[in-house]
């Protein structure tokens, strides 16, 4: 059984490359996007790309931006962004870009809009392509990823009471609770001699085809289901040729944060971000078109934390994104600057350090050019808080070596980051004993028993005497030889607190006790309380596995997966399953495995769960006539639970389920 991993490469290393003069007239953009620091590495640069678009090529589809919404986090978030939302389409529209409304379902209300009757007036492209009418809710370079978030379950974050509210309030209105949306968001400005209103998908290709659009920009809500999966959404576009990007500071998602990965909604937003920026498209952000700064929630109080991640002896590679992962998706928007795979002393993304608000560093003897030292040199100068792990005590100084020509190292960084006296190890095979500083009372040390005692893995560090103003809150001890400071903080020249261990091989990371002290240093440094980052209400977590497999557990175990069949599929379906399993398609319970015509959709998605002890032990198919598809690939589970609304999902499976899941047959 593989589990959803959540890696937290949300928000990977930044790169931004000069391509050129700036272009008079243009659309100047800097496209984000993500690449692999290699071939099947699970660690992606975050790198820029600068494009020069024509305005009269270029337009703005405006996704969903309506006057009311079930959710009521939603609509405040949304209200939030609108106002600079439509700054941004005044002036794209006074370069010349082209606006397009998209309010989806709220066409009658715009019957005799001129923006409408100029949409309808479009004559049909020479070429619509297939599939245009429809959701789409996976395009195949995501096949190579893992969906980042939960959103089965709807993604409303409401306060329960502050919902019921909301909906009384809603139904009080004459409107439908559940579909409370009749026009758009009235903040928006249309243009009636110049902006389109459709939200179909054919509408909207005639459109960009009669005017010769080849760039295309969507903005709205809400990013993990409409701005994605809509006929004139991202997927579509991309697919059928469009140079499509977000603007990813004017949307916003549909994530409960009591749903995996159990993370701050701002970071479950960043989540689907990093998931567009490495299989779908670019990004960009509003300033780009309407100066200033990016547009920021004023609820999002995270830090910007950049972790510096450049060593490969105790593969902090995989074990910080994972712990990043666990316990600091509510506190912190993660971004990280990866040393490159091919070039040893090149790291890529440390521009991202000029907005950081903190820096933790995991790199072993590495040098770099002028340029990147200088942004790790100007970081530390800010007083900033630093985090340092392992070999971070020799992180830029080469082992009596001068650097090559045009790089520059910095060994002194050990003393004046850490406050630290690194100058050698004590053998590999030895083992040492971890205890606490004893007297020592520290926020970092709450909740760790004075009497703790655990051993290391990994070498011992050889790192006294520390420099003053250096506390010593863990030693190491390798019997007949003096004890070592493990775990410190130090309070800089300039006043920034550090927070350095040299604890960090990859089974220590399986200690829950280092764990919870090295969490409490982050939170230290950053001067956050010590129960921030374990303050995650979890619920149902259904992970992901891959049939066929071997039998998951002895207990109840739900499966499921999406099914969508084209229109030229025989109606009279039936699924092949092994024997006394319990099956729903769309929460109906299928009888003799036949399902009734009635119940399939052309072109729809469906929910199919499957409920059983152990988990299916063969891959099912549906046949229809001579026709099969085999449902052999990624399913989700969950284990042990009997909770009959496991059997449906609260809304239509093409906003709720996650493309890892979607069965479809070949064109």
């Amino acid at each position: 059984m593989r589990n959803l991993i959540f890696l937290f490469s949300l928000s990977l290393s930044w790169s931004v490359p000069f391509c050129g003069p700036v272009q008079a007239g243009k659309l100047n953009l800097q496209l984000r996007y993500r690449k692999p620091t290699s071939e099947n590495s699970n660690r992606y640069h975050r790198l820029i790309r600068h494009e020069a678009w024509a305005p009269a090529e270029t337009a703005i589809i405006v996704c969903d931006v309506w006057d009311y919404h079930h959710c009521l986090n939603a609509v405040r978030r949304l209200n939030e962004f609108v106002p600079r939302l439509n700054q941004v389409l005044v002036q794209a529209r006074n370069q010349g870009v082209t606006i397009i409304h998209a309010p989806s379902d709220c066409m009658p209300a715009y019957e005799n809009h001129p923006a409408r009757i100029r949409a309808k007036q479009i004559a049909p492209a020479k070429s619509i392509p297939e599939d245009i009418r429809s959701w789409c809710s996976r395009i195949p370079a995501e096949e190579a990823g893992v969906y980042p978030i939960d959103q089965s379950d709807g993604g409303k974050d409401d306060d329960p009471m502050e919902h019921a509210a909301w909906a009384a309030r809603l139904k009080a209105m004459g409107r439908n609770p559940g579909l409370p949306w009749k026009k758009q968001n009235a903040l928006i400005q249309i243009d009636s001699k110049k902006d389109f209103i459709s939200d179909k998908g054919d509408e909207v290709w005639s459109i960009l085809e009669a005017k010769g659009i080849k760039n295309v920009i969507l903005t709205g809500v809400h990013v993990n289901m409409c701005v994605l999966g809509r006929p004139f959404g991202l997927r579509q576009m991309v697919r059928n040729g469009k140079n499509a990007v977000l603007m990813r500071d004017m949307t916003d998602a549909m994530y409960n944060p009591s749903r995996w990965p159990y993370v701050n909604h701002y970071t479950g937003n960043d989540l689907i971000i990093a998931h567009i920026e490495k299989y779908i498209c670019p990004t960009i952000t509003s300033d780009q078109i309407l100066g200033g700064k990016p547009f920021r929630f004023s609820r999002d109080h995270r830090k910007r934390l950049v972790m510096v991640i450049a060593e490969d002896e105790y593969q902090t590679n995989r074990t910080l994104p994972q712990f990043a992962a666990d316990k600091l998706g509510h506190d912190f928007k993660v971004i990280y600057a990866w040393g490159d795979d091919q070039e040893r002393n090149r790291i890529v993304g440390l521009d991202a350090l000029k907005q950081a608000d903190m820096a933790l560093i995991s790199v072993r003897r590495r040098v770099l050019p002028p340029r990147e030292m200088k942004l790790i040199r100007q970081f530390e100068a800010s007083g900033k808080p630093m985090v340092g792990i392992r070999t971070a005590s020799h992180a830029f100084s080469l082992r009596k070596k001068e650097p090559p020509a045009g790089y520059l190292d910095w060994p002194e960084f050990d003393h004046k980051v850490w406050g630290g006296n690194y100058h050698n190890h004590h053998g590999n095979k030895l083992l040492s004993t971890i205890t606490v500083a004893p007297g020592v009372m520290h926020p970092i040390l709450k909740g760790i028993p004075a009497e703790t005692s655990f051993i290391q893995h990994g070498s011992l560090y050889m790192t006294s005497p520390l420099l003053p103003g250096a506390t010593a809150l863990m030693f190491g001890k390798i019997e007949g030889k003096q004890p070592e400071p493990v775990l410190w903080t130090f309070v800089r020249e300039n006043g920034g607190r550090s927070f350095y261990s040299s604890i960090g091989h990859i089974d220590d990371f399986k200690n829950p006790i280092f764990v919870r002290a090295f969490l409490q240093g982050i939170l230290w440094a950053a001067e956050l309380d010590g129960d921030s980052g374990s303050s995650r209400v979890q619920s149902d977590h259904w992970s992901l596995i891959e049939l066929p497999c071997a039998p998951i557990s002895n207990e109840t175990v739900w499966s499921r997966c999406v099914v969508r069949l084209p229109a030229c599929w025989d109606r009279n379906l039936t699924l092949e399953i092994e024997p006394g399993i319990t099956v729903w398609w769309d929460g109906k319970e299928i009888k003799d495995h036949e399902i009734p015509a009635e119940w399939i959709k052309p072109m729809e998605y469906h929910l199919l769960v499957v409920r059983n002890t152990g988990g299916l032990k063969r891959v099912p198919s549906l046949i229809a006539g001579e026709k099969r598809l085999v449902l052999k690939g990624h399913w989700q589970i969950y284990v042990g639970s009997d909770n009959d609304s496991y059997e449906n999902m609260p809304l239509p499976a093409k906003f709720g389920a996650p493309p890892d899941i979607l069965f479809e047959p070949e064109s």
